[in-house]
């Protein structure tokens, strides 16, 4: 039941620490294989503390003060539980707080966490007549009103810390207003009010870092003079998982490791290699700097444990085993890579290819997570057999699947009037279909609610005419899409990746949301008997839970795969289940997110067309379903185009 900033007294003024960030995974055999990792990891790399993310209310919130009890109670690892205060009643956080102490954790870090914030969904006549029936947010705005709460209700209990941002932080309520100097009041202030310690976001600018620790060192208050701030680094995992995180984080690449990248951006095990290295590199560049006490650093694991143990041990950071005098740190380290083969044989019939795309293109469409397979070693592959990033595409039973990015409490990757400005406040399902069929042309909107990016990907470009046919002929709205590939070469400038002399294969697939009408009483039947041919499988889901699907419960459809030179066949995309259920509940999550940005309508006078819009979008959620079509000819390309223009 320590405190981080008693633990970090109690080190010698040179002394290096580091601590590990964790999430809740968002299934229930990928928190039991969390478990395992969490044991290998903490037996091995010994970190100073861990840190839990918190979920955004209800199950995902349970999940994480579980994760926070395994930490702090079962593995006796100093934990502190992240909190955000966006979105939560005073009874939420009560609660969490309470819990927390029951688990013995004494350690918070105070967050607020993105928009939505009420008061930019309400609409008019709302604000006047009281909080609608979304709204939470009747205690706390900002992290300061945490931080107070929690110091004004449990005293010193807990150690409090508090977020920093060395690039500025970019609110997306003013996305251009990013400036360190502009945030500096608000930290004085939290800190006045009781924080411990500052970790920031993550960062790859070191200048840009020491600068801000400079700034913070020498402010005239002093109020900075003396507390830990603790640097937060991201260990690569991929090309893609990192121009979407540090857009998400609005955090700058420097060039000349942006030119690293983009040399070997195909190859996942390059990419964590050139990572490794740059971020030892601002490891160094940091420790050269005289710190006020111990120097710490935060790394975001994203639930994998390869990239991270490599780095810790490049960086000589890991401590030694103080009950072994005989153990290395680089002994320990290789504990993670020579497990028990028989043990991940029970993770993963998959073996070492259980890796996923991150759906980085606009359309989601299924670009392979560009990766190596592991060491083809069975002994490594206890620890690496989920070693690349895990997209909603990926293995579900991983710890590291569909990681979540950012603090925010809602899916969408912009704010309310950005949402607005992109696909306005429609009031029929003909202009959503119109938003769908400008976005497949590359017109405005360049990117819908279920997309991250502002362009469709190469690869969605080649099916656009097909796509383009089942929305507007079809009424198919769809969001996520690959065309079928026979072998092409690993270099391919469209379909190809992982390292140069293998070849790769896809499935076509579709997903698309169509009214439940349509759904049960022409598409289904057809889909029934394609599946009894065995052309497609398919998957189904709408907002109240029901469930339809082709396949037994434990079907696994490989739709990315490929062979390389002494390795075995790697599945980089898959559509299954249990992966398919998690992403039915985000999906439909975004629907009622686009329906509370409409509020953003009444501030420039349309608050009946916002109204009306907003009760549309939420009937319209509720009526769709979501379905995910597999074509199992990947030597038919246009097949499945064609098997479901015939429904």
């Amino acid at each position: 039941m320590e405190k981080i900033t008693d633990k970090i007294a109690a080190l010698s003024n040179d002394a290096n620490y580091f601590s590990l960030e964790f999430f809740p995974p968002k299934t229930q055999i990928g928190f039991s294989n969390l478990q395992t990792r969490l044991e290998r990891m903490s037996s091995a790399l010994r970190p100073l503390f861990v840190t839990v993310t918190w979920g955004a209310g209800g199950c995902t919130s349970s999940r994480s003060l579980e994760l926070a009890e395994i930490c702090q109670r079962q593995l006796g690892l100093t934990t502190c539980l992240h909190l955000t205060c966006t979105n939560m009643k005073r009874k939420v956080v009560d609660e969490a707080l309470e819990e927390a102490k029951v688990l013995g954790v004494r350690n918070i870090l105070a967050l607020r966490g993105d928009p939505p914030r009420e008061e930019e969904y309400r609409l008019e006549d709302e604000a006047e007549n009281g909080k609608d029936e979304d709204d939470s947010n009747e205690d706390f705005t900002w992290a300061i009103d945490l931080v107070r709460y929690i110091r004004r209700v449990h005293g010193d209990y807990f150690c409090i810390g508090v977020a920093g941002y060395p690039e500025g932080h970019a609110d997306q309520s003013h996305p251009t207003d990013q400036d360190p100097l502009h945030d500096l009041p608000y930290l004085i202030d939290k800190t006045k009010a009781g924080a411990d310690f500052i970790m920031t976001q993550l960062f790859y600018d070191v200048e840009a870092y020491s600068k801000y620790e400079k700034m913070l060192r020498e402010h005239e208050s002093g109020i900075f003079a003396q507390i830990p701030i603790i640097p937060g680094l991201m260990p690569l995992q991929s090309y893609e998982i990192l121009m979407r995180t540090t857009k998400l984080a609005h955090a700058k690449v420097p060039l000349e490791l942006l030119h690293k990248l983009q040399g070997v951006k195909g190859d996942d095990e390059a990419v964590k290699q050139v990572g490794v290295e740059a971020i030892h590199d601002v490891v160094e560049s940091i420790r050269e700097v005289k710190a006020k006490g111990p120097r710490g650093f935060h790394f975001y694991t994203l639930n994998l444990e390869k990239a991270v143990s490599s780095l810790l041990d490049r960086c000589n950071l890991i401590p030694p085993d103080p009950d072994d005098n005989n153990v290395s740190a680089i002994d320990d380290v290789s504990i993670l890579f020579n497990g028990n083969a028989a043990h991940h044989r029970a993770l993963s019939s998959t073996s070492s290819s259980a890796a996923a795309q991150l759906t980085t293109n606009s359309h989601r469409s299924s670009s392979p997570a560009r990766f190596i397979p592991p060491n083809s070693n069975p002994l490594s592959r206890e620890a690496t057999w989920d070693d690349f990033p895990n997209g909603r595409f990926g293995d579900a039973r991983s710890p590291a699947f569909n990681p979540p990015l950012t603090y925010s409490p809602t899916s969408l990757t912009i704010s309310p009037a950005q949402a607005l400005s992109l696909w306005s406040t429609p009031t029929t399902p003909e202009e959503i279909t119109h938003l769908f069929i400008s976005h497949l042309a590359g017109q405005t909107p360049k990117q819908l609610p279920w997309s991250e990016s502002a362009t469709l990907s190469p690869e969605t470009a080649l099916i656009t005419s097909e796509l383009t046919q089942l929305t507007r002929l079809k009424g198919y709205w769809t969001i996520a899409s690959q065309p079928a590939v026979d072998g092409l070469p690993s270099t391919h400038s469209i379909h190809g990746w992982g390292p140069p002399g293998g070849f790769v294969f896809q499935k076509a697939f579709v997903e698309f949301f169509v009214p439940a009408s349509t759904f049960h009483t022409t598409l289904r039947p057809h889909l029934d008997r394609l599946r009894k041919e065995g052309e497609i499988s398919y998957y189904a889901g709408n907002a109240a839970g029901e469930f339809q699907s082709s396949e037994s419960s434990d079907a696994v459809h490989a739709v990315t795969w490929g062979s390389f030179a002494g390795k075995e066949i790697a599945t980089a995309t898959m559509v299954e289940e249990v992966s398919f259920r998690a992403w039915v509940e985000e999906a439909f999550g975004i629907w009622g997110e686009w329906g509370r940005c409409v509020g953003e309508a009444a501030r420039r006078g349309r608050v009946e067309k916002a109204r009306q819009s907003r009760g549309f979008l939420r009937r319209i959620g509720k009526d769709v379903w979501l379905v995910n079509v597999i074509g199992h000819g990947y030597r038919e390309g246009g097949r499945l185009w064609e098997v479901l223009m015939e429904a």
